[in-house]
């Protein structure tokens, strides 16, 4: 018996969004999009979605809102929700307050932590995580150049209930070309910490310095700067009894250096003087590392500075 494609809703076409969008539409999955940007909905409703890059695909969507409410009333399988985290609660107080027991939540967002949001307002049963391995940049607002592509994205339950939805959204991705692993919570709790050490590392750097990746990994000083933030947040990783395999920090070094002239997402944030996700990033390690009694001086640098730049502009 064939499986019945799930109906996907996605609130947030950003980068991470208006790939997910593109390639559930590519897999034949029917897809409601939402963005409160009512100029950027009109612009994908009339031209559509088109991803560049090491990416290439183009879309169009049929049901296309600027209102949560007019998408959370469209008949939904799986939510994702790929805001900025510190958007989150918002947006789920208002999924709590349309749909409830009949709906899972994807959270696509980067960061330690992110999921506590989600279960505050929902069961773990209905909660999946992904963590998202390629990044790009928006260069319009219904065009994302897709800069690298370091597969296979990871896909998990919090409590690892309903394997069946989380594989079927796993190889749903795979099938068109953005390859998922579906994984248990303990291996997602090791990768979503993987990769928030390397945004720790390298973000509110190229923020602050005005650097895209490539130019800060080519600069040898700030090069040295982000090998000692990676160093420094393994530490309080080990604390917490996260598994980051074998060389590390080589491997995290390397990653960088192949994601080319990239500007990452908090860096942009930080340029623009919009609010950041420092928090669940540099904020994160420096919080954890109190908790285990571990110095992170270059982590609590750029946290602060962060905020401060963004308190004085904002």
């Amino acid at each position: 018996m064939k499986e019945q494609k799930l109906k996907i809703g996605i609130i947030g076409l950003g980068p991470v969004g208006q790939v997910l969008a593109v390639h559930f539409h590519d897999a034949g999955c029917e897809v409601a999009i939402c963005d409160s940007d009512k100029d950027k909905m009109n612009m994908i409703r009339n031209h559509g979605l088109e991803l560049v890059g090491v990416i290439k695909k183009t879309a169009f969507f049929p049901h296309n809102y600027s209102s949560m409410v007019e998408l959370l009333e469209h008949e939904i399988d799986v939510l994702i929700t790929a805001v900025k985290s510190y958007r989150v609660d918002k947006i789920l107080d208002q999924v709590e307050k349309y749909k409830h027991n009949d709906i899972y939540l994807l959270c696509a967002q980067n960061g330690i932590d992110i999921g506590q949001k989600y279960t505050s307002h929902f069961n773990e049963s209905q909660i999946f995580r992904y963590v998202v391995n390629f990044g790009g940049m928006l260069h319009a607002p219904n065009v994302t150049h897709i800069t690298f592509f370091d597969p296979p994205n990871y896909i998990a339950s919090l409590n690892d209930t309903h394997k069946n939805i989380v594989n079927q959204l796993a190889s749903t991705l795979t099938d068109v070309g953005l390859a998922t692993e579906s994984i248990d919570s303990f291996s997602l709790a090791n990768h979503i910490w993987d990769k928030t050490i390397q945004v720790c590392a390298i973000s509110p750097l190229c923020g602050i310095a005005n650097m895209t990746i490539k130019e800060a990994i080519n600069n040898q000083g700030t090069m040295e700067i982000v090998e000692q933030i990676i160093l420094e947040s393994v530490d309080v990783a080990k604390a917490e009894g996260i598994k980051l395999g074998d060389n590390f920090v080589k491997l995290a070094l390397r990653h960088m250096k192949g994601a080319g002239n990239h500007l990452p997402s908090l860096a942009i944030d930080i340029m623009n003087n919009h609010e950041t996700e420092i928090d669940f990033f540099n904020g994160k390690i420096v919080e954890y590392g109190k908790k285990h009694y571990i110095q992170t001086p270059l982590n609590l640098i750029f946290t602060n500075l962060v905020k401060a730049i963004t308190k004085k502009n904002g």
